[in-house]
């Protein structure tokens, strides 16, 4: 995954960056709050037609999105909520983002395909964070695959910006479920040597 080779590098830097953004007094789940606002404005941009600021602005909310995390450990207020919050409005935010690129192709007068391909881009990017909650659940991390978060924000905002979204969504229709398949395999690598659990009776 290429966001896992850059990400200590990214986070030492948002650690700075976080320093200087906590003087706002901003709660971290406010920064969720504002990312999540952000991604409403990055999906109306982008669903208005106008591409290339909506691709730029999808670049400004993914490094937006981090900032809650970053404020939360340099400010020692790390919780348990936070990480839920910020997870769940990270799945609203994306789905946000792919509801202004179906609006646009809508108005665009596009065929079938096209909207099948949100359509499996969000069941895709969906699925891999689900997968990997679910072997968080039990234990696993299950971090592995091609196409986190990361990847896909970059992805789709490059296509934008170069005016060529249908692009995009074909390599996430197809990227994002063979990722969901690699922790789907990863998960089952990770526990095929487990014993059954016995079958106790209802009392």
């Amino acid at each position: 995954m290429i966001s896992s080779l850059v990400g200590d590098w990214v986070r030492l830097r948002l650690q700075r960056v976080g320093l200087l953004v906590a003087r706002t007094r901003l709660s971290p789940n406010g920064f969720t709050l504002l990312g999540l606002l952000l991604n409403l404005v990055v999906a109306a941009v982008i669903a208005s037609g106008n591409l290339v600021a909506g691709g730029i602005l999808a670049l400004a909310a993914g490094a937006f999105d981090m900032l809650d995390g970053a404020v939360a450990r340099v400010t020692n207020r790390v919780t348990r909520f936070g990480g839920f919050f910020d997870s769940t409005l990270d799945r609203y935010s994306e789905a946000l983002v792919y509801g202004g690129v179906l609006l646009y192709l809508l108005r665009s007068g596009t065929d079938t395909v096209p909207i099948l391909l949100v359509y499996a881009t969000m069941v895709g990017s969906l699925m891999v964070s689900y997968t990997r909650a679910r072997a968080e659940a039990v234990g696993i991390k299950a971090e592995v695959g091609l196409f986190a978060r990361p990847e896909r924000v970059i992805l789709l905002a490059v296509f934008l910006i170069v005016n060529r979204p249908v692009w995009a969504l074909w390599i996430l229709a197809i990227l994002t479920n063979v990722t969901t398949l690699q922790r789907i395999l990863h998960v089952w690598q990770a526990t095929r040597g487990d014993e059954p659990r016995p079958n106790h009776p209802a009392s």
